[in-house]
């Protein structure tokens, strides 16, 4: 009995997944239903065409094959009815098989694939990389868009998306945009976003020891106006103060409070060398 509950209720979940139709919403819709019923072993009615029908001579397998899709388009009419708005329910007609019934949906909900393809073509050729983020996600994007446009039967080279990759770069990458156009071989996409990666990461890496490069120069100079403003001064304070005390102190007695000429030890020791005495001043 809890198993038949889990599977209920696996099954409700599965479908209330399916979103409600809306102008919008179309292929988001039909993917969804697309799912669910293939996990359900229930779109073969959606992907082959009813089975001739039965003879009293059909045998046992054409009788099953025929069971199965009938089972199948029965349940696929029934989860798609559920998701679509009820006022539209009654403007489809009930003789529709499940085939059928998807395709009348598509004609009135599906949008032009004219302004589509016109948007989607506008959006890809004016990408341009900012530079921040990741540089593989934003090329997987592109290619994403492309995919896009080959399905509604704008198909784009491989080298052509290539090159609007490389256009859309910004400047920094202009060495490896050179280098491109300088190698003769063609780089596949999955080629172009190694190489992109690898470009990125030397271009972060270069910053950062630019950045370091200038913080040490600007570091280094400030050591040197410091150590300039702190050397010069004291020097010649230094000076200064050899200068007064040449001209205040006594170098013979070493006396601080007179000059040598003043000095009596001085003229007594030129007496005694019977050196001629000097005038003294006051």
């Amino acid at each position: 009995m809890e198993s038949v509950n889990n599977s209920a209720a696996t099954i409700s979940a599965k479908i209330y997944s399916i979103p409600v139709l809306n102008d919008t919403n179309f292929k988001e819709w039909k993917e969804n239903v697309m799912i669910v019923l293939g996990c359900m072993d229930l779109d073969l009615a959606l992907r082959t065409e009813k089975p001739t029908a039965l003879k009293d001579t059909s045998t046992l397998d054409e009788k099953r094959e025929m069971e199965r899709w009938e089972r199948s388009n029965r349940m696929s009419l029934m989860i798609m009815k559920r998701a679509i708005p009820e006022s539209f329910r009654g403007t489809m007609s009930d003789e529709a098989d499940a085939k059928s019934f998807l395709a009348e949906l598509e004609k009135r909900f599906a949008k032009n694939e004219k302004a589509e393809t016109s948007t989607l073509l506008s959006t890809l050729v004016s990408m341009k990389y900012k530079g921040k983020g990741n540089i593989r996600e934003y090329i997987l994007e592109m290619s994403h868009i492309a995919s896009k446009l080959s399905a509604l039967k704008l198909i784009l080279p491989e080298e052509l998306l290539v090159y609007l990759v490389l256009i859309s770069l910004p400047s920094q990458f202009n060495q490896f945009k050179v280098s491109y156009n300088c190698i003769k071989e063609k780089w596949s996409l999955n080629e172009l976003i190694s190489h992109c990666v690898q470009e990125e990461e030397r271009i972060k890496q270069d910053k950062t020891e630019s950045a370091h490069l200038a913080s040490t120069s600007k570091g280094s100079n400030k050591r040197k106006i410091k150590e300039a403003a702190n050397s010069g001064p004291p020097r010649k304070h230094h000076k200064e103060t050899k200068e007064e005390t040449k001209e205040s102190g006594c170098f013979f007695c070493k006396g601080t409070n007179h000059k040598k000429k003043n000095c009596t030890k001085y003229h007594v020791w030129r007496a005694k060398k019977g050196l001629p005495e000097l005038p003294k001043t006051n």
